[in-house]
């Protein structure tokens, strides 16, 4: 056994060994560093994305009235529609379609390959990222997050384990209220009588 200048073992050399070790520590630590700076930009994202987003469905239901979403999840992927036949776009019944400013945007947003969604629940619309989305916090949306008809979006809009992000919130809860045809319904009646008075 020799020993000098690198530690020795039967004429072998621990330089090699000690050499690809510390490469593999250095792009482990890079790879870690890569992923979770992604995550944190992509939260930045889709915080701005979402807010965007809300402002935009907010605009529609100002001037078309959102009277309904047909589906539980409603893929957000019809904001480049320019015109539509009918009440319907996407899944979103409109009562006044022919105010339709669309296009609202150029190209539908995505983060990670995904679209956004509105998530239709029991207390109220949401709209969050898609199914399939990793969070900054490591959990996946759709199976670490489960939005169905029970989620209480809510509660999970304040929760740092789903949609809390620093002080904002990777989700946004829309003022569409349900049964809203009976009311706007009324509202022609109410209108249509005064019309009549006068």
């Amino acid at each position: 056994m020799q020993c000098c200048g690198f530690i020795q073992t039967s004429g072998r050399s621990w330089f090699p060994l000690l050499t690809i070790m510390l490469f593999v520590a250095l792009v482990t630590v890079t790879v870690v560093r890569l992923v979770y700076q992604s995550r944190i930009e992509s939260s930045e994202i889709m915080t701005e994305d979402i807010r965007r987003l809300g402002e935009i469905i907010l605009r529609i239901n100002e001037r078309c009235k959102i009277l309904d979403v047909d589906l539980q999840k409603t893929p957000i992927d019809f904001l480049t529609v320019v015109k539509f036949v009918g009440s319907e776009v996407g899944s979103i019944n409109l009562a006044y379609p022919e105010r339709w400013e669309g296009p609202y945007l150029h190209t539908n947003p995505t983060i990670q390959g995904k679209e956004y969604q509105i998530i239709r629940t029991k207390k109220g619309y949401f709209i969050t990222p898609g199914d399939g989305v990793i969070l900054t916090n490591g959990k996946m949306i759709g199976k670490d997050i489960i939005l169905d008809e029970h989620a209480d979006i809510r509660a999970l809009m304040k929760s740092d384990q789903a949609f809390k992000y620093k002080d904002s919130s990777l989700a946004i809860e829309l003022p569409i209220k349900k049964g809203m045809l009976h009311e706007l319904l009324f509202e022609d009646m109410a209108r249509n009588d005064e019309d009549l008075l006068y």
